[in-house]
Formats: structure tokens, C-alpha cells, sequence
């Protein structure tokens, strides 16, 4: 289902893709009832000068200290764990060891859990919310937690190998238009419309953006819930959710990395490949 809630489901900004992987369907989540898996702090208001100022980054920063401080955060980590999963998956697919690696909106450290210290040297964690850096899982490799915002980084440049970022940047003002390409979708099917808004809440997902409504009705929330069941109703009678997951990949050259032959040094021309077919059919004709 294209949700009704399209603005608070996730524009996902995910760096790291190597190669597309099937999804799997049917995957239960861990703690979610019906729910099952188909598949420095800037000041408030400021932002890039060319950037669009859409989302409230204050309000954002609160939403996700918010989600932090529950007593069972795991509850809600189902979609972060899975995609944190699949990120670092594709980390490993890339022949090299990245001595400095950073991971911008880290949350609670979704993908450095899964890296090992063959991979990557030392991990820099990023996040607006002090209490998701407070609050990390346990990992392997050695992190240091910052405190930041991703509009305003506090690192010089060129310093980092690799770069990641997992379920955080589409509540990023200024995010380039390069990252609507290379989509994955994850799907979750939910008993009804108030639990997936329960666990968008429980993510520290809820909307921020400035010309959201304060209130919704009661009334509205019901007809909303009513609509979703009739008109994208499974037949168990759970609504399934489509979560879009936007990745790309970039990383730090180095020499070890295989390089391109030099300019000349062909030995076919371009020319040349249209005749294949016609040499390989004549050699079977000949064997």
C-alpha cells in the first residue's frame, strides 16, 4: 500500500549498494504480533542556503531522544535491523578494508553491529539524538559516538574511506536528487493503520515537517483506518506497508583497488565484437 502516510514513510536515503539482492518474503519480525517483515546538534531553523527548509530538525532531534528512551526500543527495530543488515552485506562485498569508516544518523548502531574489524579499522557513529548514541548495541569494531547533525558534519574533508547511512536522511533538508535512483522496497504487513503509526512513533519517525497538522480528528483517523482495510486488506486482515529504500555506493580510492588498463592497450577494437557470433558459430561448425 502507497500509504496514506507517504510523507512519513521513508524517503530513505541509504548509502552502500554493490548489487541488487532478491527480497525475501514472509519474514517474521521479532516482538511484532501481526507485524511481519515482507522482505554537534545544529540550532533550530538553520540549514545550507540553498537548502529547502521542509523538516523541523529540532522537532526531529526530539522525536528520535523520544524513541530512544523507551524502555524497549527492540520493539520498534525490525525495519532499521533488517536494512542495517543488508548495508553492511554490502560492505563486505566491496575487496578491501576501509581503515576509517562513518556512518551518518547511526541511531542505535544498526550497521556497525554487523561489520567486523577485517572490514573496517574504526567507525565513526553520527547521530542528532543523544540518547540513541547513549543507547548503541553491542559490536565488534571500534566506535567513537558524535553527537551531530547531518546538515553540518564536523569532520574536514577527504577524511573518512567509507560513508554509510542507513533509514536518515530523508528527513535531511538538503539531499540531492542523486539519491532517487538504485530502489529497494521492504514490505510489512501490520494488524491495521494505528499500529503502523504506533511503530513510525516508536522509530522516531513521526512527521516533522514544518506545514504538517497539528491534529487529526478522531473521526478522520477512523474513516482513514477503514479505507486502508477495504482497499488494501489482506485476507488475514492485516494492511501491508511499503517502505522504499534508496541506496548508492561510493568509497575512498585506493591503489590496492583494481585500475583501468592504460589508454591504447586494447587489443580488440569495439569494431570487432559485432563479428563474435559469426567466429564462434564457425568453430562449432569446424569442431
Amino acid at each position: 500500500m502507497r500509504l496514506l502516510y507517504r510523507r512519513e514513510m521513508l524517503r530513505l536515503g541509504v548509502l552502500c549498494l554493490w548489487r541488487r539482492r532478491p527480497l525475501v518474503f514472509g519474514v517474521p519480525a521479532k516482538n511484532l504480533g501481526l507485524r511481519k517483515v515482507a522482505s554537534g546538534v545544529s540550532p533550530p531553523g538553520s540549514t545550507s542556503p540553498r537548502a529547502l527548509n521542509i523538516f523541523d530538525r529540532d522537532l526531529k532531534r526530539k522525536q528520535k531522544n523520544w524513541a530512544a528512551r523507551q524502555p524497549e526500543p527492540m520493539k520498534f527495530d525490525y525495519l532499521k535491523e533488517e536494512v542495517g543488515s543488508r548495508i553492511a552485506d554490502r560492505v563486505y562485498d566491496i575487496a578491501r578494508k576501509f581503515s576509517l569508516a562513518l556512518d551518518v544518523g547511526c541511531g542505535r548502531g544498526y550497521i556497525a553491529q554487523h561489520l567486523n574489524k577485517e572490514t573496517v579499522g574504526k567507525f565513526f557513529q553520527v547521530d542528532i539524538a543523544e540518547n540513541a548514541l547513549k543507547n548503541t548495541l553491542e559490536m565488534e569494531i571500534p566506535t567513537v559516538s558524535v553527537l551531530a547533525d547531518e546538515e553540518f558534519l564536523p569532520f574536514r574533508e577527504n577524511t573518512f574511506d567509507l560513508v554509510v547511512s542507513s533509514l536518515s536522511l530523508h528527513w535531511v533538508n538538503d539531499l540531492p536528487r542523486a539519491l532517487e535512483q538504485d530502489t529497494d522496497e521492504i514490505q510489512v504487513n501490520y494488524p491495521g493503520m494505528f499500529e503502523l503509526m504506533e511503530d513510525l512513533q516508536g522509530m522516531g519517525e513521526s512527521n516533522c515537517a514544518w506545514n504538517r497538522k497539528a491534529l487529526l480528528h478522531r473521526d478522520t483517523m477512523l474513516a482513514a483506518a477503514a479505507v486502508y482495510g477495504e482497499m488494501y486488506g489482506n485476507e488475514d486482515g492485516s494492511v501491508p506497508a511499503t517502505y522504499q529504500i534508496y541506496y548508492m555506493i561510493g568509497w575512498k580510492y585506493h591503489d590496492s583497488q583494481a585500475q583501468p588498463a592504460e589508454r591504447g592497450s586494447a587489443t580488440v577494437s569495439f569494431g570487432e565484437l559485432g563479428k563474435i557470433n559469426n567466429l564462434m558459430s564457425q568453430e562449432k561448425k569446424s569442431q
